[in-house]
């Protein structure tokens, strides 16, 4: 298993803007990325997730906030997102805050919220000041603003 304790341990894995992820991973500390994560095998167990997109077969997580979520389960204690498809069921112990929540599966268990509600948001609202150097970096090469 392998055990991030920093967010420098967790950025020297990150190869062209993807941090891959084999076997199992444990995130003993709270981080920020501007990179995709890919898992390859294995569950995701962290306290804090903040990502662009997560595709991943299973997440359990204290809070989650990403624009995108594909994912088989996910069990958080507070989701904040854009998108969210998941396969079977999804339930958090608070709240889900989101564009747009669907199950993929054709049988599959509507979204659980135990002691919060379902929320959903304006896309109008998700709009996200960048610089053009963090747009790079997301993109993963130059990008030139054209009006």
């Amino acid at each position: 298993m392998k055990i991030y304790k920093t967010q420098e341990e967790i950025e020297r894995d990150i190869v062209d803007g993807v941090l891959t992820i084999q076997g199992d991973v444990r995130f003993e500390c709270s981080f920020s990325i501007s990179a995709s994560i890919r898992v390859i095998a294995g569950n995701i167990n962290a306290c804090d997730i903040n990502a662009w997109n997560i595709d991943a077969c299973d997440i359990d997580a204290w809070n989650i906030d990403a624009w995108d979520i594909n994912a088989r389960n996910i069990n958080a204690r507070n989701i904040d997102a854009c998108d969210i498809l998941y396969y079977a069921f999804c339930g958090v112990y608070n709240s889900i805050k989101c564009i747009y929540i669907k199950g993929k599966r054709g049988k599959h268990n509507p979204p659980v919220c135990l002691d919060g509600q379902l929320t959903y948001k304006n896309k109008e609202e998700e709009v996200q000041e960048m610089t053009v150097e963090e747009v790079s970096k997301l993109v993963g090469k130059k990008v030139k603003i054209v009006e």
